[in-house]
């Protein structure tokens, strides 16, 4: 029996309104979120054209389905995952064709799906549980006939065959899920043992990670109190049909700084640090669970994975302006950068927010703008809140010492050119105090000596 998916009423009227021209081919992607039991829709997007293209022509033998722009496809679905709250994901795609090409059809999806898991997925920094769901869903849909035949493949499986799967139409599929929210406080350093742009991208990904699991093992209190993994979200409430109302519900992570035992040896390695890149701020993160019995943990999982995204994909825009800022020959920045602020509006229909990331020097008219592009869907200026995350989210690189020192998160000996004296005027002090520590430990061990030959 294949997976059932429930879609928003929404989605199904969004489809029907997709123009595709005589021998033409529409891409777009599917969003919404998977459960071990069921699997939700509630958003659908159309891929945008690139300037200046149009879109697939028919030649003479019709609209050629392998020259669809993987690279272009894909990319839109990393752009579109980072602008999805925790709990939602890019569940898979739909194509639109004309019918002479609905045998090939199945083909090109399972091509665009693979490419698509493989590169939203690339730099994730979170684990797959047990219970996270593989399967991706791919919908195809004659532009003549407007039928539509829903397959999964499981992208875990490169050699996965298509399975078939029921696709449902039902009324506010997404209208009561409860909403998580929370805000954290970072002050995250990662230091990094090489300054050459190439390596900077390995090094971000080893302390993010670090950083990531420490936030994946921290403890989750959901309306101040923390609940069993397998007790049930939202507890002694019967689950009302007519009652459509959103709960909000705020949520905190603990998180404990791992110390070593006092008999453990240490695992940290010594290398020499060149510089680092500290993050510091709040930022806000939100989440929406499904509301089939959602279980705390799941709640838990979500808001997580969402505080992991944001930040990683704020950094990760960090390190590309300041690659661009490099290869412009404008040299690294000085001094603390303000990080794009995190922005949120409602979608229409679903009721379910998006965000997307606003720079100092950018105002709501380019968010509208990019939710444009990105969503396909015309927000209003006014709608865009931007008062969420009102305390800036500052990055800074520095140039660092080299000192023989562990180079790990909790190193306090690697410290900023830009904060310390002169370095050779703090050497001579060490210097001389270890001497004098040396040849006091030398006097002691001859009176020693002395008095032990002497008796």
């Amino acid at each position: 029996m294949g997976r059932s998916y429930f879609v928003d009423e929404a989605v199904e009227k969004y489809l029907g309104g997709v123009q595709a021209p005589p021998g033409s081919c529409v891409t777009g992607l599917l969003i919404g979120q998977s459960s071990p039991q069921r699997d939700f829709v509630v958003l659908a997007v159309q891929t945008p054209h690139r300037a200046n293209e149009g879109q697939l022509k028919v030649s003479k033998r019709g609209c050629l389905l392998e020259e669809i722009d993987v690279q272009w496809v894909t990319e839109h679905a990393r752009q579109v995952s980072r602008m999805l709250p925790g709990g939602l994901c890019v569940l898979g795609l739909f194509l639109v064709t004309p019918p002479e090409l609905s045998k090939d059809a199945q083909n090109t999806l399972k091509r665009l799906i693979f490419a698509l898991d493989k590169y939203i997925t690339k730099g994730r920094l979170w684990d797959l549980s047990e219970e996270d769901v593989t399967d991706r869903v791919t919908l195809h849909i004659c532009s003549t006939t407007k039928k539509a035949v829903c397959r999964t493949f499981d992208v875990k499986d490169p050699k996965s065959s298509a399975k078939p799967a029921d696709w449902k139409y039902q009324a506010g599929v997404s209208s009561s899920w409860p909403m998580l929210t929370c805000s954290v406080e970072l002050d995250l350093q990662i230091p990094f043992a090489e300054s050459s742009s190439d390596n900077t991208d390995k090094w971000m990904k080893d302390g993010l990670g670090r950083w990531a699991k420490r936030i994946e093992a921290g403890h989750c209190l959901i309306n101040g109190r923390q609940v069993s993994d397998d007790s049930e979200l939202i507890s002694g409430q019967k689950k009302n049909p007519k009652i459509t109302q959103r709960q909000t519900l705020p949520a905190r992570i603990l998180v404990s700084h791992e110390q070593p035992e006092v008999n453990e040896r240490s695992s940290a390695v010594v290398q020499k640090c060149s510089g680092s890149v500290s993050v510091r701020g709040m930022v806000h993160c939100r989440a929406y669970i499904q509301n089939n019995k959602p279980k705390a943990r799941h709640a838990a999982q979500a808001i997580k994975r969402d505080i992991i995204n944001t930040v990683s994909c704020r950094v990760e825009m960090f390190l590309e302006d300041l690659l661009i800022n490099e290869g412009s020959h404008k040299g690294p920045c000085s001094g603390p950068q303000a990080l794009p602020r995190r922005v949120f509006s409602t979608m229409p229909g679903s009721g379910l927010s998006v965000c997307d990331y606003m720079f100092p020097d950018e105002s709501t008219a380019d968010v509208a703008e990019r939710l444009k592009e990105m969503l396909d869907w015309e927000p209003q200026e006014e709608d865009i809140d931007i008062s969420l995350e009102n305390s800036q989210l500052f990055s800074s690189v520095s140039e660092w010492e080299i000192t023989d020192s562990p180079c790990d998160d909790s190193s306090k000996h690697v410290t900023s050119q830009a904060h310390v004296p002169n370095p050779k005027s703090q050497k001579a002090p060490q210097y001389y105090a270890g001497l004098a520590v040396a040849a006091a430990i030398a006097v002691l061990a001859t009176a020693t000596s002395l008095l032990y030959f002497s008796e």
